[in-house]
């Protein structure tokens, strides 16, 4: 009885882990996407569509199935539509955490085994900032994605 509740509290969430998910938990819209350094940028976010297309996108998050989906709202070149996701927190340090997510069908289930990892750099009840870095021509660029919260 004793190794079972090791096994389990050890694939249990941490208190910070449970508390960063409820924060996430939710309705948000991508409000603006930027770059660390200056210049202009033709990227293609998540193997999905371009940076244009994803501003202003709805994202929404649901804490007690680690389901969410994201919806671009179309435009030129973009490939408008609902997008599902599989989500968690990952802690990587005890000071950083990432939001992680990848694709799933509208059944949930797995499009493909590979997903993605950006930084959480802020969250609050109302917004949250996520970054990470990706190299150009040898050089790292960071992406920093501003959402705010529409409803919970």
């Amino acid at each position: 009885m004793a190794i079972m509740m090791v096994m389990l509290s050890s694939c249990s969430l941490s208190k910070f882990n449970k508390e960063v998910r409820k924060t996430i938990n939710g309705a948000w819209t991508l409000t603006n996407i930027k770059y660390d350094q200056p210049g202009i940028y033709e990227s293609i976010l998540f193997n999905d569509v371009s940076a244009e297309c994803f501003a202003g996108s709805d994202w929404f998050f649901r804490n007690n199935n680690s389901t969410g989906t994201y919806t671009i709202k179309g435009g030129d070149n973009c490939a408008n539509g609902l997008r599902y996701i599989r989500w968690s927190v990952y802690e990587k340090s005890a000071d950083q955490q990432q939001l992680q997510f990848k694709f799933t069908d509208d059944r949930k289930k797995d499009i493909n085994p590979g997903g993605y990892r950006l930084n959480i750099s802020f969250l609050d009840a109302e917004n949250m900032t996520l970054d990470h870095s990706v190299n150009v021509e040898g050089s790292p660029l960071k992406i920093i994605y501003t959402f705010k919260r529409t409803s919970l």
